[in-house]
């Protein structure tokens, strides 16, 4: 009897369609989640396999439930890096734990593509034009105007390119931000005051982390201009959303737009949904043709690796693949 592989949180149902699983069915029989397991429900869903494929930090993977799995030997998460896996408890219990790569270019285009359509109000006229109305508010140009990146890794120093591309000043900031570091990453570093005062355009790429959870709030909000955008693709609870959408309909701002909530999907009662001056997106910074095929096809390499003995982009230190759980 083969062993067991699922592949989780498949929502587009494209997995097995955009990578090439044809070797790993030779070891593997493959099941597929188009939707996140419930909590509850988790422990005996996944206790039969073997081989666990994880898309980002959709189900989060605690020592609580690591070891409710003793049959676990190999969880792949796409990406190099996932917050939502317990790396030490995994390693403590014998599971190795894989990642992929990951494009720089699929949220960076998405992130850019929520500044624009909120600058030029391309959701709002799309709207008025289906309803028979012509040419309802004025958009604003971007360039000349000051773009506030929080935070510059990778995607941050891209959107700081882009920024300057667009003819904007790029000012940048985070707690532990350098002067060195921000002129490496094509911006100018200023105080966190000064950032949030002077953006036109404040985008967020920090990592979600207990220092960055509700970094921006009402106080933040309370000194920008009331022109100002805010794009959040990063995560959502980087940004208070109750203080969010009372800025929003209290015209504090000029208007925000996310692709990421504190609760995914959004609750019925999430203030944001219901708040003006907003663009919304489903999380869908990653989920592009090009991202989803680097994910799967490495998420196969790393099978198949692992049938061979080998780690291949491991994250943990886990045990040998072919070490067995008690």
């Amino acid at each position: 009897m083969k062993r067991r592989l699922a592949i989780l949180d498949d929502f587009q149902r494209v997995a097995l369609e955009l990578a090439d699983w044809s070797v790993v069915r030779e070891h593997y029989d493959i099941d597929t989640f188009d939707r996140v397991i419930a909590v509850e429900d988790r422990p005996a869903v996944l206790r039969p396999y073997e081989v666990l494929v994880a898309m980002r930090e959709r189900t989060p993977f605690p020592a609580s439930l690591l070891e409710r799995l003793p049959g676990l030997r190999l969880l792949v998460t796409t990406g190099m890096w996932n917050r939502a896996i317990d790396m030490e408890a995994a390693a403590r219990l014998g599971v190795v734990v894989c990642g992929t790569g990951s494009s720089v270019n699929a949220p960076v285009e998405l992130a850019w593509a929520l500044i624009l359509g909120l600058a030029r109000r391309v959701h709002l006229e799309d709207a008025a034009l289906r309803r028979g109305e012509w040419q309802t508010g004025v958009g604003i140009e971007l360039h000349g105007k000051t773009l506030a990146v929080l935070g510059l890794g990778r995607l941050g120093r891209e959107m700081a390119r882009i920024g300057r591309a667009f003819g904007m000043e790029v000012i940048a900031w985070s707690q532990n931000m350098t002067p060195l570091r921000a002129e490496e990453g094509g911006a100018k570093l200023v105080s966190r005051d000064e950032f949030f005062a002077t953006a036109d355009v404040l985008t967020v790429h920090v990592v979600l982390s207990d220092r960055t959870r509700g970094l921006i709030g009402s106080n933040e909000l309370r000194m920008m201009k009331r022109t100002a955008l805010l794009v959040n693709t990063s995560r959502g609870a980087i940004v208070d959303e109750e203080a969010l959408a009372a800025a929003l309909n209290d015209g504090a701002i000029g208007g925000a737009a996310l692709d990421v909530y504190g609760a995914e999907p959004p609750r019925a009662d999430c203030p944001l949904v219901k708040a003006s001056r907003t663009l919304l997106t489903p999380h869908i910074g990653i989920t592009t043709d090009r991202n989803y095929r680097m994910y799967y096809t490495q998420a196969a390499e790393d099978v198949l690796a692992f049938t061979q003995g080998r780690r291949l982009r491991a994250l943990n230190g886990g045990v040998s693949p072919i070490a067995s759980r008690a």
